[in-house]
């Protein structure tokens, strides 16, 4: 059974961090990308961050690009996303998900989300 299990969310102001951790069980982790989508309500699902199975290749959505920093700890099995500079309109739930490095951009395994809130 897979399982991808985010944590580290909840409300913050203007300006502050968060990190979500997205701890992986019952996969190869080290052959999987993994991503962060987030969906904000009323909105489609949208792609945050891609890093790739070595972690050699990471991607952004143009909206976090330098205030976001995706990582993998391949030991632990764990995926992260550095939150820093945050602001309201990154309020959404957040998603890991996580891609075989041979299923080219299709993310086989998803988390049941987490809350981000980002308050004015």
């Amino acid at each position: 059974q897979v399982q991808l299990v985010e944590s580290g969310g909840g409300l913050v102001q203007t300006g502050d961090s968060l990190r979500l951790s997205c701890a992986a069980s019952g996969l190869t982790f080290s052959r999987h990308a993994m991503g962060w989508f987030r969906q904000a309500p009323g909105k489609e699902r949208e792609f945050v961050a891609f890093i790739s199975g070595r972690g050699d290749i990471i991607n952004y959505e143009d909206s976090v690009k330098g205030r976001f920093t995706i990582s993998r700890d391949d030991a632990k099995s764990a995926a992260y996303l550095q939150m820093d500079s945050l602001r309201p309109e990154d309020t959404a739930v957040y998603y890991c998900a996580a891609s075989s490095i041979w299923s080219f951009n299709d993310y086989q395994y998803w988390g049941q989300g987490i809350q981000v809130t980002v308050s004015s």
